[in-house]
Formats: C-alpha cells, sequence, structure tokens
C-alpha cells in the first residue's frame, strides 16, 4: 500500500511539473496588442490614422504624408514575432524590427529593417527602410513568392531575430534567411506608406501580435 502510494505521488507530481513546464512555455508569449486601444505604442513620422477597432490594429492613409509608423515603446533584441494582417492591393506596407529613430538622424525619421508586406510584392524580404535603402535578400521574389499575400485576406507573418541571424516566414513559406549585424535592437513598427495626393484612404490592419524574447 506504501508503495502504491508513493507511486501516485511521484505520478501526480510528474502530471504537476509537466503542468507548470506548459504553462511556463505558453507565457514566454507577450501580447504587443491589448485589442481595446493603443496603450505601449507611440506614432513617429507621418500623418496616417492608426485606431483600436474589431480587435485588430488598422492603419489608414491620408494624402501629402511621408511614411508613418505605430511603433512600440519597448526595444526588443533576440525574438519571435507572430502576427496577422490584412492590406489593400494599391497600398505598400511593411512591419519594422530592431529599428530606431534618432533626433540627429534625418529629423528622428524610422530608420532600420522592414518586413515587407506588399500584394504582389516581396512580402516577407527584408528592406533597408531609411538607411541602405535596398532588399538585403540576395535573391530575388520568385512567382511563387509574389502570390503569396492574399489579398482582402488575413496572411499569416513568423519573424525570428536572433544574434545576426534573421528569418521571415509568410503563410509558412520561409521567405528570409540572412546574416546582419547592423542592429541588434529595436523598436517594432507597423508602418503605413505614402501614398502621395490620393485622397481616398487605403488601409492595412494587423491583428494576433505576439512576441518571444529569446536567449
Amino acid at each position: 500500500m506504501k508503495r502504491l502510494l508513493n507511486s501516485g505521488s511521484v505520478c501526480a507530481a510528474i502530471v504537476l511539473s509537466l503542468a507548470l513546464t506548459t504553462s511556463a512555455a505558453e507565457s514566454e508569449w507577450v501580447s504587443l496588442f491589448n485589442g481595446k486601444n493603443l496603450d505601449g505604442w507611440e506614432q513617429l513620422n507621418g500623418l496616417a490614422k492608426y485606431e483600436a477597432k474589431d480587435g485588430a490594429i488598422v492603419g489608414s492613409s491620408v494624402p501629402n504624408s511621408p511614411n508613418s509608423f505605430l511603433c512600440t515603446k519597448k526595444h526588443y533584441g533576440n525574438f519571435e514575432l507572430e502576427f496577422e494582417v490584412m492590406v489593400d492591393k494599391e497600398l505598400n506596407s511593411g512591419v519594422q524590427i530592431r529599428s530606431e529613430s534618432k533626433a540627429d538622424y534625418q529629423n528622428g525619421r524610422v530608420h532600420g529593417y522592414q518586413v515587407e508586406i506588399a500584394v504582389g510584392g516581396f512580402s516577407g524580404g527584408i528592406y533597408d527602410e531609411a538607411r541602405r535603402g535596398k532588399f538585403l535578400n540576395v535573391e530575388q521574389p520568385s512567382a511563387e513568392i509574389k502570390a503569396l499575400l492574399k489579398e482582402n485576406a488575413w496572411n499569416k507573418y513568423r519573424v525570428v531575430c536572433q544574434g545576426d541571424h534573421i528569418q521571415t516566414w509568410v503563410n509558412g513559406t520561409q521567405i528570409t534567411d540572412l546574416h546582419d549585424n547592423m542592429t541588434a535592437t529595436g523598436f517594432i513598427g507597423l508602418q503605413v506608406h505614402g501614398v502621395g495626393a490620393k485622397v481616398e484612404p487605403l488601409k492595412v490592419s494587423w491583428r494576433n501580435l505576439r512576441l518571444k524574447e529569446l536567449k
């Protein structure tokens, strides 16, 4: 009887340990958007409108504005980032990672790595916004990559940054696998690209933004 009791206690301890481990693993993910308002974010550059609507962050273009960015107040270095995005076909967008805004650099212009979002474009490619001004990917986007981002639909992104290693996936397909050490840490930023004099607003929406910091 004593042996059975000890065995049961051991089993219970194992189950509890596994539950705690699972709980700890799940708690590593942090939501960047609370679904209700833009607490924890600040707008840099540009005049685009950002709002919390129907559980998503919605960015709307305005005429005669430079690129706009809604940025996390916290900076991140090594991390895994996941989000879903839906963008108007006529609007180019992106998510800044490890990015910066400094008073002594082009009057605070947001600059750094950008994960591209564009229907028919190089979605998932890494563009160096306001810095080197080019895609850092060695290869050019194939027809298959250009067709990955779906119009009028939610698209899933995954981004992993660890050391100088940057990787991206769009709808389960890996797009970027590169090494670059120009910036080790910075904020996350949601871009609404300038649209010139176009008056009718173009929109891009993000939801399920979550991040897990890596060692």
